[in-house]
């Protein structure tokens, strides 16, 4: 029996650690899963419009800081924020840091050459998009109101404005959902267009799982 592997999950949004958590739970359970959150750095990139030094300093700290707890990987669940990400896996290779997305578009590329990327948070578009392989198209769509409907608790309102959008979508080989937030409404953007949806909670376990041996 391998020992068990200690997990830092870095947020910029209180949404996320439920949909990472699930994922865990149902697709490598028992591992030590160790929360850090920082909600002030979505509405701060909202604010600034652009990522700057500064906020590439502070995931630099929040990094360091994981990594001094004896963490095995650091996963990133905030998809706006791919350069921040990437000068914290320089900083602190060989340790395994993923960005939100690597593993969703490794699976989604396999797919198709037209994909849908759903998304309930503006600012994920322009730093997610360029991560996919330039033969792919991407689609965006943004879940008017997904994102507000959330932070309300209105749950439910969440994942119909979801599903209604990705309608949009439906002409795409599959759909990937951009926030960890999103993965909740999985099942109805897949009823809603009949295509094969990916999720990033889902796709970063499983690749973590893979990365550490497991």
């Amino acid at each position: 029996m391998s020992q068990p592997k200690r997990i830092a999950l870095i947020h910029a949004l209180r949404h996320s650690p439920p949909p990472i958590e699930a994922a865990f739970a149902r697709l490598w359970p028992g591992q030590i899963l160790m929360n850090l959150l920082d909600d002030s750095l979505s509405a701060d990139l909202a604010r600034e419009g652009a990522l700057t030094p500064r906020m590439t300093e502070r995931f630099l700290a929040l990094g360091r800081y994981a990594a001094g707890t004896g963490a095995d990987a650091i996963l990133f669940t905030c998809s706006a924020f791919g350069p921040c990400i990437e000068a914290v896996a320089a900083d602190l290779a060989p340790l395994p840091v993923l960005k939100p997305n690597e593993a969703m578009i490794e699976e989604a590329v396999t797919m198709g050459r037209r994909i849908g990327l759903l998304v309930t948070f503006q600012g994920t578009i322009p730093s997610m998009t360029p991560e996919f392989p330039a033969s792919i198209t991407v689609v965006p769509k943004v879940a008017e109101g997904g994102l507000a409907a959330l932070d309300a608790g209105d749950t439910a309102t969440h994942d119909r404005l979801a599903a209604e959008a990705s309608k949009a979508l439906a002409d795409c080989d599959a759909i990937a959902l951009g926030q960890f937030s999103l993965a909740r409404a999985k099942a109805m953007v897949e009823q809603a267009t009949g295509k094969p949806v990916l999720t990033t909670p889902d796709s970063a376990v499983l690749k973590l799982k893979r990365l550490l041996g497991a």
